[in-house]
């Protein structure tokens, strides 16, 4: 178990905390009794608890098992040998979690654990375009509920998503939830001289659409070395400017591989954090958003669940939607590895 001299030296690396070094104390002293319940009570119920990255720092670094993006964190659901997980995110990756681990309990311990892009879509709303649009093929986003992908032909992640909208054999395809990553999937195939009719529907994740190409200009300016990235999720003005897209998994892999010291990241603040304490040397420039959903996750809420969870708590599925939901997931791991 983490000691909290080992987390207050991890916490007190993260910049994006406002957070004095005392206040830091006090907060790290009153939370150990919580993360050494926690701790006892992973082992008493076989339960692990995985983390995404954009979760709080004293999360990750204190109980999570496992943290990364909602695709790695899934797999680290399927192959944990757990009788019950709790996935502090938000309930559409508990839900995947869930699609990929039926005979597991999986609890959200989230106030909050909602998504403004993949609660944009409904399975009816897919219902309703699939009449419209007999001749597509449906691809979604992982970041959407199990209901939207059971009606879709398959998923994809932000790293695998040029790969499989090359590779899937029409050419015809409604790409959804998210408008802003579907703009660039279109920019990314006119560039690799791929011919696709993609049509694409209105969602968008409210942290990466703050992002605005003049803050890439601004510091390119002052800072003519700097190194920006940015999550597929932004615009299409700001991915055009940018040195490297890539998925949260995908970034924090690539920091490692920089030669210079200042980088700009556009993306959520968790992701920074996570670099800041585990790849120390980097000088990070310009802001970063915040998400209210993955922060209404706390070491409180992880206790609660645990000890005393609610129904609304638990992600359940009817096993015939899961079914016709895993084989979207099935269909990415043909296209991806094909």
């Amino acid at each position: 178990m983490v000691t909290a001299d080992t987390l207050f030296s991890q916490l007190q690396q993260v910049r994006f905390s406002s957070i004095r070094d005392e206040d830091l104390k006090q907060h790290i002293e009153r939370s150990m009794p919580v993360i050494e319940e926690i701790e006892r009570l992973k082992r008493e119920k076989n339960a692990v608890i995985l983390a995404h990255s954009y979760v709080t720092p004293d999360i990750i670094y204190s109980v999570a098992d496992y943290s990364g993006d909602s695709y790695e964190l899934s797999k680290n659901a399927l192959e944990a040998e757990a009788d019950l997980i709790v996935f502090a995110a938000v309930r559409f990756m508990g839900e995947t979690a869930k699609i990929l681990s039926p005979h597991k309990e999986v609890l959200i311990p989230g106030t909050d654990p909602a998504c403004s892009l993949a609660d944009s879509i409904s399975a009816s709303d897919v219902r309703r375009l699939k009449e419209e649009y007999p001749d597509y093929a449906f691809i979604c986003y992982i970041n959407t509920t199990a209901a939207v992908k059971a009606e879709c032909d398959v998923s994809v992640t932000s790293s695998n998503v040029y790969k499989i909208i090359e590779n899937y054999p029409s050419d015809k395809i409604y790409f959804l939830p998210d408008r802003l990553m579907g703009m660039n999937i279109i920019d990314e195939m006119q560039r690799r001289g791929i011919k696709k009719d993609i049509r694409l529907w209105n969602g968008t994740c409210y942290v990466h659409e703050e992002f605005e190409p003049r803050m890439i200009d601004e510091f390119r300016s002052a800072h003519p070395d700097i190194y920006v990235m940015a999550h597929p999720e932004c615009k299409p003005e700001v991915i055009r400017k940018v040195d490297y897209v890539g998925s949260t998994s995908q970034m924090f892999k690539k920091i490692q591989e920089l030669p210079g010291e200042k980088v700009m990241m556009l993306t959520e603040c968790g992701l920074i954090s996570r670099i800041e304490v585990e790849k120390p040397g980097k000088k990070f420039l310009g802001t970063c958003q915040m998400c209210k959903y993955m922060k209404s996750n706390s070491l409180e809420n992880i206790l609660r669940v645990l000890k005393d969870p609610r129904p609304e708590d638990y992600v359940q599925l009817d096993e015939e939607l899961r079914l016709r939901a895993i084989k979207s997931l099935e269909m990415m791991f043909k296209y991806a590895e094909g």
